[in-house]
């Protein structure tokens, strides 16, 4: 009996396993609850990347953030944001120490899959009047098809001025859709690989069907359509070559299961890791480390053009806070730490085939970190050093906040990649963190509002090391 007992002792001692957070924390169940009541009203309300930056400027302004200026000397607890083309965002708290003792960068991404309006996307056909699109980032067509959709975005008129168009969210508002064909008739569209149930150029969206009140004009069903937004926004077709619009599934962020216990969205990747960033960003009174907390556009693409994190703005900024206080930026860089905070594909049961068990994140067992993203032989990934690995686990312990990693998956299903790469080229250690996701890169993603806490108490963690 006594090496039975000291066996299931060092079983303990010896072998790793991570519990469900209410089994070992019934009061983080509750806090949880309460801070994901914040997240859903950011979420609903951030349904571009456009949205979200804005939100986040708001918020910031209100906790005593100011514009960033270059000329001026910031001093410990001075807190200043810089507004990057009104589509991506960086927040500082100025730290005790030294820059040349480097930042705390936590970087995540406020632009989701959607639909763009191409750029001449008004048509008519059979008098149904359309917009045709261009899908953004990684989607499956097929779950856009035949739901209620939202339009937001700007167009700048031929005279300078730039006007804001929100469409589908109000319930007085009307919405739009994708048509999709009926079972009866649909033999041949289900011989169709699952990739191209719906194609690209099918994307259309019905935006009317009623012809202007004129015999004379041709395209009349299209022409009631440019009439009543050059009523209410004064913009003429011409000045849709000069518009962001884009199109996202009408809703807010609801409670999912008779328990609430999940968030039930469009847009959680990776708008919960920003969410989660910025309430610990503007909690980080007197940090040791100055922060930069990154909200960044593009990553879904690639994360290029000047909004991305492949762009120089977050390298530009630092180099002149490194500059205002005389030292060098290649040593700020070279002592900086990064959370690329980005989600993670949650274990799934019904696809479990995909996923690697032992291996996977799941759903309330804490923030997850990733060691490593990519594909096949880790292709494109950023694979985080393993001392790095160890200060991050080590820290987010002794501030007994629940962790858990993860992969994306099996090696050889596929794989993706984040903004770390483009954070640990500037010679930055980084490593993912991010909340496990179910049904990722569809019109409605589920999370678990454990681990949105949990996300939260890892980057306030971070930020406050």
């Amino acid at each position: 009996m006594e090496n039975v007992k000291s066996g299931k002792k060092l079983q303990e001692m010896l072998t790793y396993s991570v519990k469900h957070i209410a089994k070992r924390d019934r009061d983080a169940v509750e806090k949880s609850f309460e801070f994901c009541e914040g997240y859903k009203d950011f979420l609903s309300r951030s349904k571009t990347e456009r949205l979200a930056a804005a939100n986040i400027l708001e918020i910031a302004k209100a906790n005593g953030y100011t514009q960033y200026d270059s000329a001026k000397v910031y001093f410990a607890g001075d807190k200043v944001y810089l507004n990057n083309r009104d589509k991506s965002v960086i927040l500082a708290t100025i730290g005790t120490n030294t820059l040349d003792k480097g930042v705390s960068i936590v970087a995540s991404h406020i632009d989701c899959p959607r639909l763009d309006l191409k750029p001449n996307p008004m048509y008519e056909n059979n008098e149904i009047g359309y917009f045709k699109t261009h899908y953004y980032g990684g989607v499956k067509r097929y779950q856009w098809a035949a739901m209620p959709l939202a339009i937001h975005g700007v167009v700048v008129k031929t005279n300078g001025e730039k006007v804001e168009i929100h469409i589908g969210e109000d319930p007085a508002d009307p919405v739009f859709c994708l048509t999709d064909l009926l079972p009866h008739l649909s033999k041949d569209q289900a011989e169709r690989k699952m990739r191209d149930v719906i194609k690209g150029e099918e994307m259309n969206v019905v935006i009317s069907s009623l012809p202007y009140r004129d015999d004379e004009v041709k395209e009349a069903v299209k022409l009631t359509a440019l009439a009543l937004m050059y009523e209410k926004y004064s913009i003429t077709e011409r000045e849709f070559i000069n518009a962001e619009l884009e199109v996202v599934p009408a809703g807010g962020a609801r409670d999912v299961g008779f328990d609430r216990s999940l968030i039930g969205a469009y847009g959680h990747d990776d708008r919960v890791c920003a969410y989660t960033s910025l309430m610990a960003e503007i909690e980080a009174d007197a940090p040791a480390y100055t922060t930069v907390s990154v909200y960044a556009d593009k990553e879904e693409v690639g994360s290029d053009g000047v909004t991305g994190m492949h762009s120089d703005f977050l390298e530009h900024f630092i180099i002149h806070l490194a500059q205002m206080q005389n030292v060098d930026p290649l040593m700020v860089l070279r002592n900086s730490k990064c959370l690329s905070a980005d989600v993670n594909a949650a274990y799934d049961p019904t696809f479990r085939d995909v996923m690697e068990p032992r291996n996977s994140c799941y759903i309330n067992r804490g923030v997850v970190i990733t060691k490593y993203t990519g594909s096949g032989g880790k292709g494109g990934t950023n694979d985080t050093t393993a001392e790095y690995m160890a200060e991050v686990t080590n820290l987010l312990d002794s501030k007994g906040v629940f962790w858990q990693t993860g992969e994306l998956g099996k090696v050889d299903q596929g794989g993706g990649g984040t903004v770390a790469k483009f954070v640990s080229q500037k010679n930055v250690d980084t490593v993912d963190v991010g909340v496990p996701v179910l049904s990722m890169h569809s019109p409605f993603e589920l999370v678990a509002k454990t681990d949105v806490y949990a996300t939260y108490k890892a980057f306030q963690a971070f930020l406050n090391r």
